[in-house]
This record gives structure tokens, sequence and C-alpha cells, in this order.
């Protein structure tokens, strides 16, 4: 009887067909390899997806919850001038369910006390037994690095997870131990795979961790934050801080190290926060100090040009003044020696024309309310003039001052934050234009003439009020 397919029954040519007796049992070099690349493969599958073989037999419900891939929190600032802050809260439960629980991210004012920023995390938190049996809140805890800790004694410093440099693995050579490295060659590429350890990182490890805005620290004084280098210093002391003190004071101080630490009683690990640097706490501020210095910029061009008009126009304003009194004066001369009319005509003419512009400069600066004096008399023809010449430049006054008084502000608020960091910050290089610096300079001057006009007038005041306050007390 045929086989279906051709093949005739003790045939032998095919290998599938052959008793297992008979078959050649000798392994090939190329099988060998073949099999050693598969295995390689799959070892490389496992520890880029730890997942799929540590913790099976481990039930869900004995697992903790997990924040992601999140490990330390973020301390970032918002463009209203508040703290942000991001914390991977873990916590253990009972649920059948293990989603995995998303970072919690709190809303913070800087001038609110650090127990406002405890109970915050406490609503997150569940209840723990003390030692009776009763269910209570757990201890929340805010830690930041000791400013004098080169001074403190050694048993009080507590190690962090910092080694000495050491050789990476893309510069030895030899074969991997897959269960032990912390990085691998896989397809010709050095990656970051397998177990991690814990108990060690490597200064670029650790500078990329605290990498990228909000996550890194500041080395002391500087300001530098996550652009500082990596700190090779393998113990820390931290310092816990009072519950009243203020989130901003507590953050300045903590700028001066790489970040703090959040400590909750009965969680297995602390919760390290990277502090913003100067740069990243002032970012939305100098954008917006930026994006103003522009605005300012094209505008003060058109000002300059209209006040530089309006001033000399002012000018010819005097000097036609002086002219005229300079003729007046002639006229007089030449009709009191010059003609018939003489002394005797002439005085009661002068008098009365000297004493008409006297009285009419009065009612001006009356009607005014102007101060008597040549300097405000400019001032007004000169404010006058710009007024006329804005319009006819469509320039917008308002406009302006609304700027003026914008980049003013955020210039000091920036000020102020950079002698919290300790740096120095050079305006300069935000405003971009020694133009809009003048401008503002000018106008923080006018502001200061005025508040001390003001302020004199208020120290006038009550020498005044004085005895009529003792008046109605007798």
């Amino acid at each position: 009887m045929a086989h279906p397919h051709g093949f005739k029954y003790g045939d032998y040519s095919n290998s599938n067909a052959r008793p297992a007796s008979e078959l050649n049992e000798k392994i090939t070099q190329e099988e060998k390899d073949h099999f050693a690349k598969k295995l390689q493969e799959d070892k490389g599958k496992q520890i880029r997806t730890p997942w799929h073989r540590e913790g099976s037999d481990t039930p869900p419900v004995k697992r903790q919850r997990s924040a992601g891939a999140m490990t330390k929190g973020k301390l970032l600032t918002t463009p209203s001038r508040m703290l942000k802050i991001i914390l991977p809260l873990v916590t253990t439960d009972h649920n059948t369910d293990r989603k995995d629980i998303e970072p919690l991210a709190l809303l913070v004012h800087p001038q609110q006390p650090i127990s406002y920023l405890e109970r915050l995390i406490q609503a997150e938190l569940p209840t723990i037994k003390d030692k009776d049996g009763r269910e209570r809140q757990p201890n929340v805890y805010f830690r930041a690095e000791d400013s004098m800790q080169e001074e403190a004694e050694p048993e009080e410093m507590e190690s962090t997870p910092v080694s000495i440099d050491k050789e990476s693995l893309s510069q030895q050579d030899g074969e991997e131990d897959f269960e032990q490295v912390d990085e691998i060659r896989i397809d010709g590429k050095t990656q970051k795979t397998g177990k991690l350890s814990r108990d060690r990182k490597t200064p670029e490890e650790a500078e990329e961790l605290r990498g990228g805005p909000g996550k890194g620290g500041v080395e002391s004084y500087s300001g530098q934050g996550h652009d500082a280098p990596a700190d090779k210093q393998g113990s820390r002391k931290f310092v816990r801080w009072s519950s009243s003190t203020e989130i901003g004071d507590f953050i300045r101080d903590a700028a001066r190290g790489q970040e703090f630490a959040i400590e909750i009683e009965g969680a297995p690990q602390e919760i390290r926060v990277g502090v913003p640097s100067f740069a990243d706490r002032t970012y939305y501020l100098r954008m917006r100090l930026r994006k103003t210095s522009r605005k300012i910029s094209s505008m003060a061009d058109i000002k300059k040009e209209c006040d530089d008009l309006a001033k000399n126009a002012a000018k010819n304003v005097a000097r036609a003044g002086f002219a005229g009194i300079v003729g007046w004066w002639c006229v007089v001369y030449y009709l009191t020696f010059q003609t018939e009319l003489g002394w005797d005509v002439m005085e009661p003419v002068t008098y009365l024309v000297g004493l008409s512009t006297l009285i009419g400069g009065y009612v001006w600066f009356l009607y005014h309310n102007r101060e008597v004096s040549y300097r405000s008399a400019m001032n007004f023809t000169v404010s006058r003039r710009q007024q006329k010449l804005y319009q006819q430049h469509n320039f917008d006054l308002p406009k302006w001052e609304a700027l003026i008084e914008d980049g003013n502000a955020l210039r000091k608020e920036i000020k102020a934050i950079a002698n919290e960091y300790d740096v120095e910050w050079d305006e300069l290089d935000e405003e971009k234009d020694e133009k809009v610096q003048h401008a503002l300079k000018k106008e923080r001057k006018r502001k200061e003439d005025k508040k001390k006009e003001k302020d004199e007038v208020d120290e006038d005041e009550p020498e005044h009020e004085e005895p009529k306050e003792k008046k109605d007390d007798k």
C-alpha cells in the first residue's frame, strides 16, 4: 500500500520517518551556538521584564502598592507662585484589586506652616494602631540636610546610596552574570537591567536620579539645583524641622542641600524630595519678565522719541519767554529815553504790565494746582506736549505704565528669591536691553521720591492734629 505523500514503508530517506535508534545523536557546534544564543536572548528578556519571574508566587494582597516608576518626590513651582509637591505615597492594604496608585500632588503656599502640609499628607494615609490598639493618624516628620554637617560627629551621619566611581560594564571584558549585574550588553548595546543594587549608586546614576526640573538639589549656597554636579559625598546628616516653620523658610534652608526627606510613621522607607534650584524656582517669573521686557523694549524707542521732542518743545517755550522779556525791556527803554513819552508815562505802564503779569501767573498756577516754580511750569509744559505726541504716534501710555509696574514687581520678587538662595542674579540677562533696565530704574526712582514726599507730609500732619486731640480730651 502506497503512502499518501509518496513515501514507502521502510524508506528512511526522510529523517522524520526514521526510528529514534537510528538517528544521529551527535550535537553539532552550530546547534550549540544556536542554543546558547537563544538562551542569552531569553535571559535578556527576563532581565528587561523582571516582573515575569520575580514575585510570581506571592499573592496580590501581600504586595505593596506602587506609584509606578516614581521613587522620588518632586517640588515644583507654578505660575501662581504656589509650590506643587508630588509625592509617591506607598501604602499597604488588603484589596484584591491591585491597581497602581497615582502619585499625590499637593498645592501649598510658601507662607503656610509645615503643619498644614503635614495634615494634607495625613488625610491621604490610612490609620495605624498604637500600643493600646487605638487607631490614629500616622505622624509625619520633615527632615532637611544640615548645612553645618561638616562639623557634626560621625556617629550621627546617615549613609546615602552613593558610591565611588566604578568601571562601567561597557568597558569590561568577559561574560556577564545576568543575576547580579546592573548593566548588560544586549544586541551590542549596554543597558541598565536586572536587579539594581540598592546599597550603592554611582555618581552618574545619582546625578541622573536627581536630574530634571524639580528633581535636583543645590550644592551648598550655590542655588544650582539639578544643574549642580553629582554629589560624591558618601554620607549626609539630616535634621528634623518643627511643624510650625513656614514652608518657604524650610525650602530655603533645604535648598542649600540636595533634597529633603519626608518620614511617615509605619512606612517602609522615607520619601526623598528633590529641592528645586533657583532657576527652577524662578522659571515662570523669569519667563514673564522676559516677555514683559520685550514689550517694553518695543515701546521704549517711541516713548524716548516723544519725550525728547516734548523736552525740546518746552525748552523752546522757555527761550521764547526769555526773548519776550528781553524784547519788552528794549521797548520800555526805547519809549522812555528815545521818545517824548518819557518816564512819567512809562512808569505807570511798566507797573501795570508787571503787576498784571504777576497776577496772571499766580492765577495760572492756582488754576492748575501747581507749585509756583520754574520746574513746575516746565514739567507741566513737557507733560502737555507729551500727551499730544503720544496721540500722534499712537502710543498707549496706560499700557506702558502697566508693563513698567509688572516688570518692577517681577524683578522685586526674583530678587527676593535670589536673596533666599544666596545667589547673584544679573537682571540684564533677563531684560536683554539696557533701555528696559533704564526705564524700570527710572520708574522705581520716581516712586521712591513720591513715597519720600508722602512720608514727609504724613510726619507733618500729626503735629498739627495734636492740639485738636488734646482739646477733644479736655
